[in-house]
């Protein structure tokens, strides 16, 4: 019989010990490592076909090239995440909190590819059938097209694929799934990457799309090791809080798309609904009186978005001024923090400033800086500015404001809600065409910004 050697796996990032470690050397994670069995090798049971012999390279040119067949699930931003539409063979991870809503997107993204596609699969590993039954009536996803296997066992769900044929399979979850020739238990970090692989390996091998569907740990990545990122097409993330109906759907990793779109949703009763105009549900609940108040116009992917950008500045009760950011860099708003002290002669070093982007959304480019920087002075002057005013920028450590990309698409945003004012960057004004009903102002420096808007 082959010898089985124990090993201590991280549970968190993989990391692998022949004995046990309070705390892991790689990620640091505290108590995460745990014991698994080490068996011999495994052996793959899909026979891939044997290379006879080595080929020689080619030129780039000469290689053949096919456009990818895409298959659309009729759920416009889910579609848009994906880069056009689901692409045949791939992998898909959707990762995200329990209870955050990825079965419910799933179940509905099934149903309409069996009313269009036809045979589509749902391994359940998680739920019972009946539980399945019950979120498809009230989704209303009653497909015959849609199949539900009941099964964790990795060989069956192969034998069931292969037997059946889907156009497309969904796994929930892949923490669930098991090998029956590893001694680990489902989850586990060894299950969890044998499981990946095998799947990644089927779907390259027939030609059928699987997406998989996996939870994320408390510090938000997902749960096992990191090569689940690496081995799978897709990774997309769902974000948003339980107690909030609106969701968003990230996609981190993508091989036939773009990588920095996102899918916004709106939880309902009767399932996740797309929203047709972001820009207008995440202001629609700003308040037009108060002061440290700002939209900005964001780039997600290709499209902009306008958000709110909010700043609260109140005097601290202890020697340590506190600075809470939400939704934003940290850093770089520490940093237009000073600018403001520095170019603008405001005595923030004795005031705790809290700054949040509203509606769950962050925003990780610079040009919200602007905006940032005067939903501040703002608030700490208690000066609202003017409900009708979009500001877009980089800021600078000179106080300078710098130019942005796509500040054509922004404007236009702007415009489309109706907004009749746009602060930009100076340098960008002749990348902007007259808008009529809009007043386009170009800005250098934040203290001359400060002075137009309040």
């Amino acid at each position: 019989m082959p010898k089985t050697e124990i090993r201590y796996v991280c549970q968190n990032c993989g990391y692998d010990s022949p004995r046990w470690l309070g705390k892991c050397p790689e990620c640091g994670e505290w108590n995460s490592l745990v014991e698994e069995q080490a068996g011999p090798e495994i052996k793959t049971k899909i026979s891939l076909p044997e290379i006879e012999k080595v080929m020689a390279p080619r030129p780039i040119t000469e290689l053949e090239f096919k456009t990818e067949e895409r298959f659309e699930t009729k759920i416009a931003e889910f579609d848009r995440v994906l880069g056009g539409g689901i692409v045949s063979g791939s992998v898909v991870l959707v990762a995200g909190e329990p209870g955050i809503g990825k079965s419910t997107l799933m179940l509905q993204a099934a149903n309409s590819l069996a009313k269009s596609m036809g045979q589509v699969l749902y391994v359940a590993g998680e739920e019972s059938t009946k539980q399945i039954r019950l979120r498809a009536e009230r989704l209303g996803t009653l497909s015959k097209n849609l199949q539900v296997l009941p099964e964790t066992n990795l060989f069956a769900i192969e034998k069931n694929i292969r037997e059946t044929k889907p156009q497309f399979a969904i796994v929930d979850s892949i923490q669930t799934i098991f090998r029956e020739d590893i001694p680990s238990a489902p989850g586990s970090v060894s299950q969890v990457r044998e499981c990946a692989n095998y799947l990644v390996r089927l779907a390259k091998s027939i030609h059928v799309p699987i997406f998989l569907i996996g939870h994320v740990t408390k510090e938000g990545s997902i749960a096992g090791p990191r090569v689940l990122e690496h081995v799978v097409d897709t990774v997309l993330y769902f974000e948003g809080e339980r107690h909030k109906q609106f969701r968003i759907l990230r996609v981190t990793k993508n091989r036939f798309g773009g990588t920095n779109e996102i899918g916004i949703f709106e939880m309902r009763e009767k399932g996740l609904h797309e929203v047709a105009n972001p820009s207008e549900m995440f202001i629609s609940e700003r308040s037009k009186t108060s002061s440290g108040s700002v939209i900005t116009a964001a780039i997600e992917g290709t499209r902009p978005i306008l958000v709110e950008i909010q700043s609260l500045v109140t005097s601290t009760s202890s020697g340590y001024p506190r600075r809470t950011v939400t939704g934003v860099d940290y850093n770089r708003s520490s940093i237009i923090i000073a600018v403001l002290e520095k170019r603008l002669g405001l005595k923030l070093s004795s005031q705790d400033i809290y700054i949040n982007v509203a509606g769950g959304v962050k925003v990780d480019e610079p040009a919200a800086d602007l905006a940032i920087a005067l939903a501040t002075v703002s608030c700490y002057k208690d000066r609202p500015v003017a409900k009708d005013l979009v500001l877009i920028g980089e800021v600078g450590l000179a106080g300078e404001v710098r130019a942005v990309s796509h500040i054509g698409q922004r404007v236009k945003e702007s415009a489309k809600l109706g907004f009749k004012q746009v602060i930009v960057p100076k340098t960008n004004l002749t990348e902007i065409s007259n808008l009529k009903g809009v007043k386009i102002v170009g800005v250098s420096s934040v203290k001359e910004t400060s002075e137009i808007s309040l």
